[in-house]
């Protein structure tokens, strides 16, 4: 592949990421918490058992004191719980409490229902599935992060 056509398809998705975005932050159901907090009640709601902020980190697109705060802010509300980590007394691990699991599933389900729509509008059944074998493969070929010498 060429360059160019890689960063005519890199430009393509971000515009389609923008697009989706955009709409699905037009949804009437961000009353009880916002997209990036819905991110992630969602990211710990797939988590079968309680991760450190650094593992959730992973999974959020934001940075590591920004998802600190964030987190913060959902453990005053009684959203997320905090457990010390089993393994290093020191660490924290973190969860959903029942009302943060009860949020994110009702904020799940009608996000859900927008997705579906936004994401059959201009997909066939079959472009779907080709589609999330790309993702899943770009994804699972991602550049490792760059490391600092000392």
């Amino acid at each position: 592949m060429t360059p160019p056509l890689a960063n005519d398809a890199w430009e393509e998705l971000l515009g389609a990421y923008g697009t989706l975005m955009r709409e699905f932050s037009a949804e009437d159901i961000w009353s009880e918490v916002s997209m990036r907090e819905y991110d992630v009640l969602y990211a710990l709601s797939k988590c079968p058992a309680p991760m450190r902020l650094s593992e959730l980190n992973r999974h959020v697109l934001l940075s590591q004191p920004a998802l600190s705060r964030l987190v913060d802010r959902l453990a005053e509300r009684g959203l997320v719980d905090r457990c010390t980590d089993p393994a290093d007394g020191r660490g924290v691990r973190l969860s959903l409490t029942p009302a943060g699991q009860a949020v994110q599933r009702q904020v799940g389900r009608a996000h859900a229902r927008t997705v579906a729509r936004a994401m059959t509008a201009g997909l066939t059944h079959d472009e779907l599935g080709q589609l999330e074998a790309l993702c899943r493969k770009l994804s699972a070929a991602s550049l490792p992060a760059p490391t600092t010498r000392t």
